[in-house]
């Protein structure tokens, strides 16, 4: 079976404004890294549904997203989360590919998926848009996961520099979804303590600044790894952001391609003893052009290995 790529060009209508990291250009400096990779079917990413965001987002808050967005220039959200007209339909989109790579890889119809769009989405907690965030489609598609009968845990893998605290906080109370997560500390949004537990179901694992893919990899090798193996989940889900990486302007973690395509290998390796090697994966952060298309081809040639 083949390795998928979920796309749609209406996450380039989410425009934050001039200068700013989440740029549409993301997608495309992603899609360039991918040029060339054997085995790879690209398949359009349908809208996610009002039952989907409902399972995560209360519609209160979905509501006031798509009254805010404007005709013309942006909303500003708070200091860092913006509104520009589409990106209600970009929002949309990523959360429905999550949901639909999901539906493709349960069904045996592709092994594993990588989501190449945006706005990311790990930092937006229930009622609240954060952090370049507005859905969180990770969260949305746990929970459509685990309305099949055949899913009964699904651990959430976050290599993002940032702290997905809004993953965090969806799921601390629900014992049928595992959340680990490295990330830098101290760093926005300063979530992400290792004393941070939920129910049992959280694990982080803090890197602090120039930390590089020796202290990473030991993170994941003696805690993070194991930890999931234990947990023995039905699917894998990654919150795959790439501001790890020694040229992000955003953070000091000095990860390397090859990081990315050893972490990726390693959850597959595990995916393969635990869950049939399923694995979908989507987007979240990396803000430095070329460092983005190197290390999110190297992470999808661990994914189509």
């Amino acid at each position: 079976m083949s390795t998928i790529i979920i796309q749609h060009d209406d996450c380039l209508r989410h425009n934050p404004g001039p200068g700013h990291p989440e740029s549409p250009q993301r997608i495309k400096a992603v899609m360039s890294g991918l040029e060339g990779l054997k085995g790879l079917e690209i398949l359009p990413a349908p809208r996610a549904t009002a039952e989907q965001i409902l399972r995560v987002h209360p519609q209160e808050f979905w509501a006031d997203i798509t009254a805010n967005e404007p005709a013309e220039g942006v909303y500003k959200i708070d200091v860092d989360t913006f509104l520009s007209n589409g990106s209600a339909d970009a929002a949309l989109r990523a959360s429905g590919a999550m949901c639909f790579a999901i539906d493709q890889v349960l069904d045996n119809k592709a092994l594993r998926a990588f989501c190449a769009v945006r706005p990311p989405g790990h930092h937006s907690e229930q009622a609240v848009a954060m952090g370049f965030c507005l859905l969180n489609h990770v969260a949305i598609g746990a929970m459509h996961a685990l309305q099949r009968p055949d899913i009964e845990r699904v651990a959430i893998i976050d290599f993002d520099v940032h702290h997905g605290n809004g993953t965090q906080a969806i799921f601390e109370h629900n014992p049928s979804v595992m959340y680990v997560s490295s990330h830098q500390l101290p760093l926005y949004p300063g979530t992400g303590q290792a004393g941070e537990t939920g129910c049992g179901n959280i694990l982080n694992l803090p890197l602090a600044p120039g930390d590089g893919g020796k202290s990473f990899r030991h993170a994941w090798s003696t805690t993070g790894l194991p930890a999931i193996h234990r947990f023995a989940p039905d699917l894998i889900l990654i919150s795959a952001g790439f501001d790890a990486h020694v040229r992000d302007p955003l953070a000091q973690i000095e990860l390397q391609d090859a990081d990315y395509h050893w972490i990726t290998d390693q959850l597959c390796d595990l995916s393969d003893d635990s869950s049939g090697g399923r694995v979908v994966s989507i987007l979240e952060g990396g803000y430095d052009l070329e460092a983005l298309a190197g290390a999110s081809r190297a992470h999808v040639q661990a994914l189509a290995r």
